[in-house]
């Protein structure tokens, strides 16, 4: 006899299919259609919930935790204003291809579309920035909708999935029945190479004089490091990573060239531009990496290595495309290289490095270590010195964002989480707490400007009352700095709105929310400080260092211009 299954509330349904599912943290903030779920939460412990302050925090502390770990970042928010304040960070990991499953809480379902009490319609506002999303409309379709939420935000090209679940639903009632796996016959991401595109891309990498490697977040979220440090190691060819990719590839590796793009360096920009073979694996081609498409890699065949077949010659034609999953196509192509007779030559290998070699010795981050006023480099430097780059690092957006990835060399995947393709200012420090409750044991750093800082400040809160000490490094130059920057350098200097007048004072800001607040005005007191919090292991210690106002962020590509036609700083153009 079939054995009888449990008749469950709605609200129950999700509880249990959370616990199920393997979840360990919620990220999320209470409101009147999600309050049955809220008094079932209390009931169980299975779940823990991380009350933030704000639903943006929830999104983006989930993010944070879902890049940390490759598991998916899971968030319960109300309906109306909780559901809108949850899509910047909704959008945020769209972008950047992070698996999130966002619960939004909506009106009974009698009355959606008559304009109840805090009623949005999260379906249509969502539908641009999710993977996908669902409306639940009976509490029997509650389990297998969660089932194929977290099934669809973690496969293929992973993203935010958003389940929209009216308040009667999770009052009604039905049997629980969870599925264990789900397939879906209009969803299936493909996961292996075609074996003579492989073959085709293994003689073209072989027979390259000019060789690249250029590699992109999708390394990483397919778990393929390993095979991506296999696989260049067997080349021997020079490897640049993506913003979003650092960490895929180790970077105190001497194959490794340094990040590309506008403010990648010079070594890796001109190297992309004269290269023969472009071999792009988990990359998009995006905008800030090719520069003026017309001048992007002109001389050179291209393979593509992309889950994502939607992806696979989006921005740039490509020769030899392979759709797949990335550790999966490396590992046939690693097999199809070793087993080849064709070896890369040798003699014009060499050559190439050497040209590599003597692009570097420009030396493009070079900053001046004498100044008395503290240079943002300086910070960076120092900070990877002292956690002997094992940290994870969390940022926001602007200029520090990009000192951090040009001067703290990251060398394991999982370690570098920043918000790449929105560009989201506030997603740092409710980022580095979700990382925090992933790994309660290792060293988390916000790398912030004051700019960012401000903007989900109201998480330092959240960071109290859950014990996840972290450390907020914030390079304040009292500018919007990248905006500042750009004005000076395409606005003949008029700094419309982007200076930050009124600032608070951060240390007494960290003190009053029951932390450790220091602020550092020389140069000569960056290290002192930096060792200082590290050493409060148990407490969140925001360093305030007040930093050039005059400092920018060189190398740099100009919008409209290709990759070979950088600054190198304010006297070194070069073209």
């Amino acid at each position: 006899m079939a054995k009888k299954r449990e008749l469950l509330r709605g609200a129950e349904i999700f509880c249990r299919a959370l616990k199920d599912e393997g979840v360990k943290h919620l990220f999320g903030y209470p409101g009147g259609a999600v309050l049955h779920i809220y008094d079932e939460l209390y009931k169980q412990d299975a779940v823990e919930h991380i009350l933030v302050r704000h639903e943006q925090g929830a999104t983006h502390a989930a993010d944070g935790y879902a890049r940390a770990t490759g598991k998916p970042g899971v968030v319960l928010v109300t309906s109306g204003p909780g559901a809108t304040n949850a899509v910047t960070g909704i959008a945020t990991a769209y972008m950047d291809s992070i698996p999130l499953v966002v619960f939004t809480g909506q009106v009974p379902t009698q009355v959606i579309g008559n304009d109840a009490f805090q009623e949005v319609d999260a379906i249509g506002i969502t539908r641009p920035c999710v993977k996908h999303n669902f409306l639940v409309k009976n509490v029997k379709d509650l389990a297998i909708t969660i089932k194929k939420a977290f099934y669809i935000a973690t496969t293929g090209r992973p993203g935010p999935v958003v389940v929209d679940i009216p308040k009667d639903i999770t009052a009604d009632t039905c049997e629980y029945d969870y599925p264990d796996t789900i397939t879906l016959r209009s969803y299936r991401p493909v996961a292996k190479g075609n074996l003579w595109q492989m073959k085709k891309a293994a003689q073209l990498i072989l027979s390259a004089k000019k060789p690249m490697i250029y590699t992109g977040g999708g390394v990483i979220l397919s778990a393929a490091s390993g095979e991506l440090t296999e696989f260049t190691r067997l080349l021997g060819y020079p490897i640049t990573n993506t913003l979003m990719g650092l960490g895929a590839f180790p970077a105190t590796d001497k194959q490794f060239i340094g990040m590309l793009g506008m403010h990648g360096t010079y070594e890796a920009n001109m190297g992309m531009h004269y290269c023969d073979v472009l071999i792009a694996i988990g990359a998009r081609f995006d905008d800030r990496v090719t520069g003026d498409l017309e001048k992007f890699c002109p001389y050179a065949k291209i393979v593509q290595i992309d889950v994502d077949p939607a992806s696979i010659a989006k921005n740039v034609p490509v020769d030899i495309p392979i759709v797949g999953d990335v550790k999966n196509v490396l590992t046939d192509l690693i097999d199809l290289l070793k087993n080849s007779n064709d070896k890369p030559d040798a003699k014009a290998l060499k050559a190439w490095w050497q040209q590599v070699h003597d692009w570097a010795a420009l030396d493009c981050l070079q900053f001046d270590r004498s100044s008395q006023v503290i240079k943002p480099q300086y910070v960076i430097e120092k900070l990877w010195e002292l956690t002997q780059g094992d940290a994870y690092v969390t940022s926001d957006v602007g200029q520090h964002q990009m000192w951090a990835a040009q001067f703290y060399k990251f060398d394991k995947p999982r370690r570098w989480i920043n918000s790449g393709g929105l560009g989201t200012m506030g997603f740092g420090l409710p980022a580095a707490m979700g990382v925090k409750l992933a790994f309660p044991d290792e060293t988390v750093v916000c790398i912030t400007g004051e700019a960012s800082l401000v903007m989900c400040i109201q998480e330092l809160s959240t960071c109290l009352q859950y014990e996840t000490p972290i450390k907020i490094i914030s390079l304040n130059n009292r500018y919007m700095g990248m905006v500042r920057q750009w004005q000076e350098f395409f606005y003949s200097g008029r700094y419309s709105n982007s200076y930050m007048e009124a600032l608070p004072d951060f240390v007494k800001m960290a003190e009053s929310y029951g932390h450790v607040g220091l602020r550092i005005e020389e140069t000569s007191a960056v290290e002192g400080a930096l060792k200082e919090a590290l050493a409060l292991e148990e407490r969140t210690v925001l360093v305030d260092f007040v930093t050039d106002q005059t400092e920018n962020v060189y190398p740099m590509i100009a919008a409209g211009k290709g990759q070979h036609e950088m600054h190198l700083s304010t006297d070194r153009e070069l073209a």
